[in-house]
């Protein structure tokens, strides 16, 4: 076995080379890669800062770590035990093998794997944060692009599942649009709070050269370090928080997605999407099923369980670098984040696709008498009925039109108040408007009603928030990707990017 270790006398075995080192070697080669060379560059500039190697020493190694490419790693029990930072030390090595100058003896003095891992695992992190960030605002942006479309024309609103209310596309989708937006607000937050580099502190309680954390920091992209050395290095939390973000945005959007399929279905027949988003059943030539929506409501499911998978590999362990939270706990990281954007994305074609047919909102609404609460709220106001009893005179109201077949009946509602002992003058007046779809919005005068103003309003307070927050996120990605040139800059490297 090569020497990397005086402490273990044998490489590794090789069922656990198999199923543990190498599929996370090869995982960390994959996704962790680029962040791993970062790091090692900054410590590069920190180890020139304090002397300890020369400027030529540390010139030698940044030019052997710009070399490196994923596929000149292989986890090798013998090698490298399978590490992949021992792995990148290997090939630094070997860059200096046959060249006329040695590698510095000194390189790597006073180092921990604890710090670069977790460091290496939260840039990560943050590279995927930003880009459920970009899918998030892109589907803000076609959920008001729609909404805009549908603020006037009515259609049912539902509560327990019972055509309740008149309310309008535009409305909901705005409603929608709130959801996306709060999710996109928190996950700010979120990237804020873990946007502090774990860099320097070394194992768990600190180091014993001058390092400048604070500079190592900004070479990284980070808006500065984590403080406490411990606490850098052991806790996962802003792993634990962005999967509370993910799963608390999949429950909210698992309804939104159950009305869409529901309202798709042909006995309510609201929404519409194009062939090209559209499946047909093998055995039932006459359907035309939506899965894309099954699929987006479905994938919700896994941004649950990462929650619940990280918080069980966090739990009951020590305070301390631990594989079990490191590694384990993110396990699903790669695979949580990329369906993240994929239900973003999937969301953002259907919203861009979608159709509420205009006539069939309408039909519906006229069919359901949905003006029972205006014409109750008439006979209180206009007419000077009791609250409770204006209710239920609206309720047999209602009750006699669907018997009857009729929209509605001034000499019906006569009878109906005269028989609760409240008898009316204008019936026909109190009427008037009352059951028709346009005026029972209109009627609405609250802030966030479905009043076609206020839905307009919404989306416009809406698309300013979203602006600020598109403006915020596109900062914190130029401050994360500058950094990698600006580091390359300062060793006299040619930037990859």
């Amino acid at each position: 076995m090569a020497m990397v270790t005086g402490r273990i006398g044998g490489a590794p075995a090789n069922l656990l080379h198999e199923e543990v080192l190498e599929p996370q070697f090869s995982y960390e080669v994959r996704h962790l890669l680029p962040h791993y060379l970062h790091i090692e560059k900054v410590l590069l500039l920190e180890y020139r800062r304090m002397g300890i190697l020369a400027p030529e020493e540390a010139g030698g190694i940044a030019s052997a770590l710009h070399a490196i490419t994923p596929e000149d790693l292989t986890a090798d029990p013998e090698e490298n035990l399978s590490d992949i930072s021992f792995g990148i030390e290997r090939l630094v090595a070997a860059w200096f093998s046959g060249r006329s100058c040695a590698p510095a003896p000194r390189w790597h003095v006073d180092r921990s794997r604890n710090d670069a891992q977790a460091c290496a695992q939260l840039m990560f992190g943050r590279e995927r944060t930003l880009g459920i960030a970009e899918g998030l605002v892109a589907c803000v942006d076609a959920a008001h692009r729609l909404a805009a479309r549908h603020t006037e024309a009515p259609m049912p609103g539902y509560t327990h599942l019972q055509a309740a209310q008149v309310i309008t596309p535009g409305f909901y989708l705005s409603a929608l649009s709130d959801h996306l937006l709060h999710t996109l607000r928190r996950l700010l937050a979120t990237y804020d709070h873990a946007d502090l580099s774990p860099l320097g502190a070394g194992a768990m309680a600190g180091q014993e050269l001058p390092w400048d954390r604070a500079a190592m920091a900004g070479h990284l992209g980070f808006a500065g370090p984590r403080t406490h050395a411990l606490a850098a290095v052991a806790s996962r939390a802003w792993m634990l928080e962005l999967a509370a973000e993910a799963a608390t945005f999949a429950t909210g959007l698992n309804r939104f997605v159950s009305d869409l399929m529901t309202w798709a279905g042909s006995h309510y027949g609201l929404v519409e999407l194009p062939d090209e988003l559209a499946g047909i059943s093998s055995a039932m030539p006459q359907k035309k099923n939506y899965p894309l929506l099954e699929r987006i409501r479905g994938r919700t499911a896994h941004l649950l369980s990462w929650f619940v998978d990280v918080a069980a590999a966090q739990r009951g362990t020590p305070y301390s670098n631990t594989v079990e939270v490191g590694k384990e706990g993110g396990a699903q990281l790669d695979s949580a984040t990329r369906t993240f954007a994929s239900v973003l994305g999937l969301l953002t074609l259907v919203l861009d696709n979608a159709v509420f047919p205009a006539a069939r909102g309408r039909e519906l609404c006229a069919g359901e008498h949905l003006g029972g609460f205006s014409l109750a709220n008439r006979l209180t106001l206009d007419a000077g009925v009791p609250w409770r009893t204006a209710q239920v005179i609206a309720g047999r109201y209602i009750v006699a039109m669907i018997a009857e077949g009729t929209p509605a009946d001034p000499e019906a509602l006569e009878r109906v108040c005269a028989g609760a002992g409240h008898p009316v003058a204008d019936a026909a007046g109190l009427l008037d408007g009352t059951l028709e779809p346009g005026a029972g919005l209109r009627r609405k005068r609250s802030l966030g009603s479905a009043h076609p103003d206020e839905v307009r309003a919404m989306l416009a307070g809406q698309g300013e928030e979203l602006a600020v927050l598109a403006r915020e996120w596109s900062a914190r990605r130029r401050r994360a990707e500058a950094s990698v040139a600006a580091v390359d800059g300062l060793l006299g490297l040619e930037s990859r990017s």
